[in-house]
């Protein structure tokens, strides 16, 4: 509701000078020739013939210096003196408009002349008032504006103009004119005194247009901010924008000015907040508002409070402390509104963070203490009553205030926390007991926010112990949601400096590690201790190791026994756990000194010949390393330890089974297998990404040679029965482990040189098309489109690319491996395509031809989606690939309109692979960039879902289901279809496209209701049979569809 703004006294105007007109007219005769009579006709044409288009004219040529502002006054002399106030104040626009554009050729001479004349017209007629206005904001913007006048032009609109009898537009002119002043002219008007704000008070008191306003707000945040004096009138001027609290105001639909709600809100509060001499005047104010039944004036009053208390002081809060505290504590224990809970604790917080950093005199009360006691009184019985209705809302209020300062925080927390765990053990329900631990959950995070405080005496040391016996007592309750609250308070409780003792961080350790092998029903905890030994272990890792890692390795022990035994399937998941638990421990660099010696040491075991351990298991192992290698990522020297250790073992192990032997052992098999190999990939490619450039120099000078000359000195335990040569010629296990050397390179810095480059892209190209083996040849085409990616720009870059494209040409042409040619161009196109290269639109276009080959046709159209999607293994950012921004947007606006009339002018059976391409690129765009072009594309992709392929039926369908969210217009048009075509897709043989047609009929209930409604009936009919789908996820989305087609036109839907 508006408060009326008190109304205050008029000072009497002060004389000013007559027949300006005159003496401007004078200055123009002495100082320049007579107007010319063009000039005198565009005036006449202006001011009597009632035409606009003169004005600019006279504008321009007083900037080209045809004519001067003293010529134009003279030649309006007769119209500024006539006595029709309309003529008059024609005369006095036209001048006005010259000057807004042509105030910066004034000379000083001028500007007094004019400023004299205009102030002079202040006092005429009230039609020629707007004008005047105009040319006195065209003069306050005048540079050459001599000292004094701007304090005269004020004071005559002060004395002369009622200004809320104005227009809008002319209200607004008088505040950019004030505005103006106050930005060149701030020590003049600072010279006037509280006559300034006096002044303003009486032009703003009354104004209620929203435009207005955010100026006058901002006027008066500057007369705060800058130090203007308000003298006597500080509650005036509080009144006088007060009144305005809270803000109630609804923009008109389609309001050209876009002024919103939410920007009077922000820009009075600032007036508001900006000073503490409001406090008298603001805080009952604010009181009275939070205390209404007014959600929006409770929510802005609250967030107004939490801006003053930045501004506030203990003098200006200590009479409203009991009011305040009242009004949040009602707020939030009685408040249906969850946005009105959320800012009374936060201004909760704001009060006692103020009060805790305002500076004490020695003889002053303390009122943090006396405030905080308040808090205490009202909330403490709360959290002891049996029933507990109250007990969160308490504790909230509790948690707000300790949490605004160090001292606020320990004089809480000394007082709750003893009531709490002797709450904890009067109650039994382990739902009671998780909500109380909840609570003490919640004052440790605070004791630890506030931890890094230099304090004497830390409030929980007195608690330890009960705290640690607690913590223990719910690590050990058979109610697993107890004990993922427990898990998360023995966290915090680590967090507290130097609080653990060296018994309980062993008893803590044991029990993560019993939590960590609990069964698969406490799937939760599990990845909860697994999380909290991780964030424990960088704390304390001396003790992880002391007690932990040797737990740890024996396990693996038993389980290399089981595996050796044949006692394996009964202990699997026991090895798992053992192996997630060593890679979450890995978080301290002596602790990674430990645990990857032991997960490589147990890597070599597995590959010995009595093992029985199969891929799982292996995959697994090397899971772990990879996620210590993700660990070790962060520290530079972490990171070259990881790599100086695993890498060269794992290439040790890798090549050891690649070479010939008469009797070679199952594991060693499984080594060489595809899975095990990409596992090896992802913790080669972890280990080298964050490598520094002078370590990654060190080792690229190793690995590169071995796989070119067979170097294998720097391995581990070298003795290999023979060379190693997985180019030359060599066995086809050999040639798999390119892909090793494929994460190795693919993931260096750019400024990193790799050795022998020219003979290692020359062998990689060879690989690249050698038919006996597609892993090998898929992995050296990968790893040659990677350092082709990086490669910088010039001739060797020149050549690479002809040999490729020589490559590709010929291999197209053979039959022999035409296959791992067209691998090779689609993995050099996506280089290029990443980079921006010029090259990479003839290869796009090649591409795009093969869709109509009969043989490559699919794998073309599926080529398309590997040039949109992101790759994990190479080309990535990670890796240090050149990839450029926006790169998907720039190879749909290239190519897809060539692939559109491709698939027009294409032969009907092989419009299904045109169609599929289209799909992949459209389904992988910015949904933003696709919705213009959607009216062209629709039909296309409409006709793709006719398609036999699931793949495409999938691709299309995820595309179209956030453009039904997005563009409901467009997809309007099409509804026929589109209901037909997902409804037949619901009985669609597989399953994933299925479901994605039941959430394309859920997404069609987005569109205008009146266009689906004739479809009704038709669809909760077909919708009857996905019912009874014997896939679950099936039915769910047809619960789910059908019940949105149900409610499709009810009231409220």
């Amino acid at each position: 509701m508006r408060r009326e703004a008190r109304s205050l006294p008029r000072h009497r105007p002060l004389p000013l000078p007559r027949s300006q007109v005159r003496v401007m007219a004078a200055a123009a005769s002495v100082e320049a020739v007579a107007p010319t009579g063009a000039l005198r006709g565009l005036v006449q044409d202006f001011v009597m013939g009632q035409q606009e288009g003169p004005a600019d004219q006279v504008a321009a040529d007083v900037r080209f210096g045809n004519y001067t502002v003293l010529q134009v006054v003279e030649a309006l002399g007769s119209s500024l003196e006539n006595p029709e106030p309309q003529t008059r104040a024609r005369g006095i626009q036209l001048l006005s408009q010259v000057l807004l554009q042509c105030h910066s050729f004034l000379l000083e001479k001028e500007v007094v002349h004019l400023i004299l004349f205009y102030e002079n017209r202040l006092k005429d007629h009230h039609l020629v008032i707007p004008s005047v206005l105009q040319g006195l904001k065209a003069l306050s913007l005048c540079v050459n504006l001599p000292q004094g006048l701007a304090v005269s032009v004020l004071k005559a609109i002060f004395q002369e103009v009622h200004v809320q009898s104005l227009p809008q537009v002319d209200r607004h002119t008088v505040y950019i004119i004030i505005t103006n002043f106050m930005q060149s002219r701030e020590e003049e008007l600072k010279g006037l005194g509280a006559d300034f704000t006096f002044g303003f008070i009486q032009v703003m008191d009354g104004e209620k247009d929203p435009r207005n306003l955010l100026v006058a707000f901002r006027i008066v945040h500057d007369l705060i901010s800058r130090d203007y004096s308000l003298g006597p009138f500080v509650e005036e001027l509080f009144e006088v924008t007060s009144c305005y609290f809270p803000i109630d105001f609804t923009p008109p639909p389609n309001d050209p000015h876009g002024i919103q709600r939410e920007d009077l809100i922000l820009s009075l509060r600032t007036v508001l907040a900006s000073t503490a001499r409001f406090a008298e005047f603001l805080l009952p104010l604010l009181i009275e508002k939070v205390d209404s039944e007014i959600l929006s004036a409770k929510l802005d009053s609250l967030q107004t409070l939490n801006a003053c208390c930045t501004v506030y002081g203990q003098k200006e809060l200590k009479d409203f402390l009991p009011g305040l505290w009242t009004s949040i504590r009602r707020e939030v224990f009685q408040t249906a509104s969850e946005r009105v809970e959320t800012e009374g604790l936060a201004a909760l917080h704001s009060l006692t963070a103020c009060l805790s950093h305002s500076v004490l005199r020695a003889d002053a009360e303390d009122l943090l203490d006396s405030f905080l006691s308040n808090i205490l009184q009202d909330c403490r019985h709360h959290l002891c009553e049996p029933d507990m209705k109250l007990v969160w809302p308490s504790a909230k209020l509790l948690q707000a205030a300790a949490g605004a300062s160090a001292r606020a925080c320990d004089q809480i927390t000394g007082n709750v926390l003893p009531l709490l765990l002797e709450q904890f053990h009067n109650h039994n329900q382990s739902n009671q007991r998780r909500t109380i631990l909840e609570m003490i959950l919640g004052f440790l995070k605070l004791q630890q926010k506030w931890s890094s405080e230099d304090k004497d005496e830390r409030p929980l040391c007195g608690f330890k112990d009960q705290l640690c016996s607690l913590v223990s007592m719910v690590l050990t309750d058979p109610s697993t949601q107890l004990q993922l609250v427990g898990i998360r308070t023995l966290t915090v409780l680590g967090a507290q400096p130097g609080l653990l003792s060296s018994g309980d961080l062993e008893l803590a350790v044991g029990q993560l590690y019993r939590l960590s092998f609990l069964e698969d029903d406490s799937q939760n905890c599990r990845a909860a201790a697994l999380e909290a030994a991780g964030t424990l272990a960088t704390l304390y890792p001396v003790a992880f190791s002391n007690h932990l890692v040797p737990k740890l390795a024996e396990e693996l022990c038993v389980a290399e026994s089981d595996m050796t035994r044949g006692d394996w399937p009964t202990k699997c998941s026991r090895h798992m756990r053992c192996l997630q638990m060593l890679s979450a421990i890995s978080t301290h660099p002596s602790i990674v000194k430990e645990t990857l010696p032991l997960l490589l040491r147990h890597l070599y075991q597995l590959n010995r010949g009595n093992m029985v351990a199969g891929t799982s298991e292996v995959i697994a192992v090397c899971q772990s390393l990879q996620q210590v290698a993700e660990k070790c990522q962060q520290d530079r020297e972490n990171c070259w330890y990881f790599h100086q250790t695993a890498v060269p073992f794992l290439l040790a192990m890798a090549v050891q089974a690649s070479m010939p032997e008469k009797e070679q052992s199952v594991l060693r098999k499984v080594l060489l297998e595809e899975e095990v190999l990409v596992a090896m990939v992802s913790i080669i490619g972890s280990a080298t990404t964050h490598l520094s450039p002078d370590f990654a120099a060190q080792s690229v000078d190793h690995i590169v040679p071995l796989f070119l000359d067979g170097n294998m000195s720097f391995l581990p335990e070298n003795s290999f029965p023979c060379r190693f040569q997985p180019f030359q010629d060599g066995p086809l296990e050999q040639r798999r482990l390119v892909a090793l050397l494929m994460a190795f390179v693919c993931s260096l810095p750019r400024n990193v040189e790799i050795p022998h480059l020219n003979q290692l892209m020359q062998e990689l190209l060879e690989l690249s098309c050698c038919p006996n083996c597609s892993f090998s040849s898929t992995a050296a085409a990968k790893c040659f489109a990677g350092l082709l990616n990086k490669q910088p720009a010039g001739q060797q870059l020149d050549e690479f690319l002809q040999l490729a494209v020589e490559k590709v040409e010929s291999g197209l042409s053979s039959e022999s491996y035409r296959s791992q040619a067209f691998t090779l161009l689609l993995w050099v196109t996506k280089a290029l395509v990443l980079r921006y290269h010029p090259l990479s639109s003839y290869l796009t276009d090649r591409l795009m031809a093969h869709l109509s080959d009969p043989e490559l046709g699919p794998a073309a159209a599926d080529g398309y989606s590997l040039l949109m999607s992101d790759c994990t293994d190479v080309l990535t950012r990670a890796g240090h690939a050149d990839v450029r921004i926006m790169y998907r947007q720039r190879f749909f606006t290239d190519n897809v309109p060539s692939l559109v009339e491709a698939f027009h002018a294409a032969p009907q059976d092989v419009k299904p692979n045109y169609l599929k391409g289209l799909s992949h690129v459209l389904n992988r765009l910015p949904k933003s960039v696709l919705l213009p072009e959607l009216p062209t594309l629709l039909s296309l992709l409409l006709e793709a879902l006719s398609c036999a392929d699931s793949v495409v039926q999938l691709s299309t369908l995820s595309c179209l289901q956030p453009l039904l969210l997005e563009a409901p217009q467009v997809m309007s048009l099409h509804v026929d279809t589109l209901v037909n075509k997902f409804l037949d897709l619901t009985s669609n043989p597989c399953m994933a496209v299925r479901i994605s047609a039941l959430q394309c009929m859920h997404a069609l209930t987005r569109l205008p209701t009146p266009v689906l409604l004739p479809y009704k009936p038709q669809v909760i009919r077909a919708l009857a049979k996905p019912l009874d789908d014997k896939k679950r996820l099936v039915r769910k989305e047809a619960v789910s569809a059908r019940g949105e087609w149900f409610l499709l036109g009810s009231p409220g839907s």
